[in-house]
């Protein structure tokens, strides 16, 4: 059975300036996927996903998620965003963050869940008990992906969701990926590691020059580019 579509975006348009940053984008996104977003920096990946989160307005072009316009609010209540720059308020602790976070989601906070995701991502769960501004950048990384997993979002979208983490924490957070790929959850993330892309994505979008260059598996990418390493396929398409 062919999966719904969770996320289409249709013809977006966005100019700052005199530059266009996305020209005629289109992706689609099938729910319990996990989706790839590549290009290099500046490509206008960051400011597609603002588009679709409805952070920023799109020149023209519709973007709908679960059939609804991203601009109602109904259409982004099952969402969750987690940005590169991710920078919860430093006053807090880790337990009163995630008790904030959760309380959009109507969900109070399992400690015990919460624990064992930790240990999974290898947050030190002491350190929630301590307030944000001792966390390193990596630990603040964690703890917005502890947020994640523990609201049960149906869709998250991540910008660099890898960006501040260490190989040993990568490879378990691309384990809790596809662990929660498989409670009928849509990953929607960017990332510049296509090693970990290409491991773990259903499908990927490939932006260049500010138009999408390709749509599909990292299987028939590699393949149409003739080769058996993502990153080597993704520097002959930009090429």
């Amino acid at each position: 059975m062919t999966n719904s579509t969770i996320l289409k975006v249709s013809n977006i348009y966005k100019q700052f300036a005199n530059k266009v940053i996305l020209d005629d984008v289109n992706i689609s996104v099938k729910s319990n996927d996990i989706y790839g977003f590549i290009g290099l920096n500046g490509q206008g990946k960051t400011t597609l996903i603002k588009i679709i989160i409805n952070l920023l307005d799109a020149d023209s072009g519709d973007v709908l998620i679960n059939n609804e316009p991203s601009t109602k609010p109904k259409a982004r209540q099952k969402l969750f965003y987690l940005p590169e720059k991710f920078q919860p308020s430093p006053y807090l602790s880790g337990y009163e963050f995630l008790k904030f976070a959760l309380g959009f989601y109507q969900k109070k906070l399992d400690i015990d869940h919460c624990h064992l995701i930790c240990d999974n991502i290898e947050l030190d769960v002491k350190a929630l008990k301590n307030n944000i501004k001792k966390y390193s950048k990596g630990m603040t990384q964690k703890l917005g992906l502890l947020a994640l997993f523990l609201s049960s979002a149906d869709f998250v979208i991540l910008d660099e969701p890898m960006s501040g983490l260490d190989p040993k924490a990568r490879i378990n957070l691309k384990k809790e990926f596809i662990s929660y790929k498989k409670l009928g959850k849509t990953i929607f993330f960017s990332s510049h590691i296509l090693s970990d892309i290409d491991e773990i994505c259903d499908e990927i979008a490939v932006l260049n020059n500010s138009k999408i260059i390709f749509e599909g598996s990292p299987k028939k990418f590699k393949k149409d580019h003739k080769e058996d390493h993502l990153d080597n396929a993704f520097l002959k398409a930009i090429s």
